[in-house]
């Protein structure tokens, strides 16, 4: 494993973390059990993983909870970022009261005393423009011990430049990925702040992966996509699959993120053995210089004109 940002209390972040989102969520996710949670999770520390990523909302927090159970055990070797904003059954509480309420069930949840890192899951506009109390509440609750870190989950480089503008966050969580590289432009002035760069939606919601195509079916929250989406997906992903001369394209994906020095971890979602085999195993796989260019090429050229909504 690899290690690229410490803590000051020395803790090390692992360059593949684990993506907590189908931990529990097993009706639309088909995620893990309880139990399967806690041994999935424990082995994923065992060969190395010491970031995990969370949220109340969760499998409505059932990944917290499998998280606090897992790593009882390991507490002070990995770190845990969670989020504040979005609760269990849609609750929305990007409020301070809101806040201090879920940082405290966190804390419950994970059955911690301290939360290494907490973001703000994917806040409106003037949150990011810092028009809210939220980054006076969250600093607070550092001052406080409860939380070491904090910061926000985004999307897009239109969301990073007003972050970078008006909000002085210790973590930002981003999408980025082969098909959606615009936030690169700004790796190296998050680098430059010291900030943790936590990369979300590395295989652009299973594409990256290369397992689907045109005709593919779904009937959980991508059923959103369109049949003119899955064919502009599916065009670009027979593209990749060219430049990189392989049909296994999921390690090269989390290679090509972590070629970007700046980037901290990347958190691909985790819900069975071979899932975190496979994202470890990505670490030994090589993207040769002139595959990462000429994927950055057909992003410059083709992807970023097409409409590719996540």
């Amino acid at each position: 494993m690899e290690y690229r940002y410490h803590f000051q209390d020395q803790k090390a972040v692992s360059v593949i973390g684990f993506g907590g989102w189908q931990l529990g969520n097993n009706n639309v996710w088909q995620g893990t059990s309880f139990e399967e949670g806690i041994k999935l999770v424990q082995e994923a520390i065992q060969n190395g993983v010491t970031f995990f990523d969370t949220a109340p909302n969760y499998a409505d927090g059932n990944s917290e909870k499998i998280l606090g159970e897992a790593i009882k055990p390991f507490r002070e070797k990995v770190i845990i970022n969670t989020k504040v904003g979005h609760g269990p059954n849609g609750e929305w509480a990007f409020s301070k009261e809101g806040i201090e309420a879920s940082v405290k069930r966190s804390l419950a949840q994970l059955q911690t005393d301290y939360l290494d890192s907490v973001i703000l899951h994917n806040p409106e506009q003037y949150i990011l423009e810092g028009k809210s109390d939220l980054p006076e509440v969250l600093k607070q609750l550092k001052s406080s011990g409860k939380i070491h870190k904090w910061g926000v989950s985004i999307d897009s480089l239109e969301d990073l430049d007003m972050v970078l503008s008006h909000l002085d966050v210790d973590v930002i969580e981003i999408m980025f990925n082969i098909i959606h590289q615009s936030p690169k432009i700004r790796f190296a002035q998050i680098k430059e702040r010291g900030i943790l760069l936590i990369i979300k939606v590395p295989y652009d919601s299973g594409w990256l992966t290369g397992k689907y195509n045109a005709t593919s079916e779904f009937i959980d929250i991508r059923s959103r996509w369109s049949d003119t989406t899955k064919k502009t997906r599916a065009g670009i992903v027979a593209k990749i699959k060219d430049i990189l001369d392989t049909e296994n394209i999921a390690p090269y994906a989390l290679q090509f993120i972590l070629s970007f020095p700046e980037v901290s971890t990347v958190i691909p979602g985790t819900k069975s053995r071979r899932h975190l085999h496979d994202n470890i195993q990505s670490l030994n796989v090589s993207l040769t210089k002139k595959q990462k260019s000429d994927l950055e090429i057909l992003y410059e050229k083709e992807i970023k004109q097409k409409e590719t909504p996540w």
